[in-house]
């Protein structure tokens, strides 16, 4: 992700208020990989993804009348936000965010210890987090990397906040034995 500079980001709004076509493509060609890597984070589908993000992308250009400048980068967390929206509104459109809600007797997950993760290659987390079911992924992409609240999380999908913390705990016990396998498998020889 290329950041533009203030008034780079200024002059780039401006321009993209006034419908001007090589400022959607000077803001496509520094925003598009980033805000498809936000997609991908909830929609896994490869196809799907594409069409989330399209209808993001002309949501954002045709509502930039709205952006309200905040300082650099402010643009790109503006996107960000929509495309998070974009892909929450095509999983509840798919019922894909349904959550698996466990009676507590029947399925107890240990606290897990947080394992090492600094010598795994972040693109390796990345697919290991879009391995995770859906309702887990989604709760664990609100939680972790868009900051949500439980509570924010559970107006969102339509959950309990008790769902959203059970979804985010079951997520990160998940993770963390994906994350050991791979320490496992890929430790250096002694």
């Amino acid at each position: 992700m290329r950041l533009i500079g203030n008034s780079d980001e200024l002059r780039l709004v401006k321009q993209l208020r006034n419908g001007d076509n090589g400022a959607m493509k000077e803001f496509y060609s520094h925003s598009a990989a980033y805000l498809k890597g936000v997609c991908s984070r909830y929609v896994t589908d490869r196809d799907a993804a594409k069409d989330v993000f399209q209808n993001a992308l002309v949501r954002i250009l045709t509502h930039i009348t709205e952006f309200r400048y905040q300082g650099q980068g402010s643009l790109q967390a503006w996107a960000a936000r929509i495309v998070v929206h974009e892909a929450l509104r095509y999983l509840r459109d798919t019922r894909q965010h349904e959550m698996t809600v466990w009676d507590d007797d029947t399925m107890e997950v240990p606290e897990a210890e947080d394992p090492p993760i600094r010598d795994i290659p972040p693109e390796v987390i990345h697919q290991m987090v879009r391995q995770l079911p859906t309702g887990y992924r989604t709760v664990f992409n609100l939680y972790v990397i868009e900051d949500k609240s439980h509570e924010e999380i559970a107006s969102l999908l339509g959950i309990s906040v008790g769902t959203s913390s059970s979804q985010l705990h079951r997520a990160k016990h998940l993770l963390a034995e994906m994350i050991k396998a791979y320490n496992d498998n890929n430790e250096p020889p002694r």
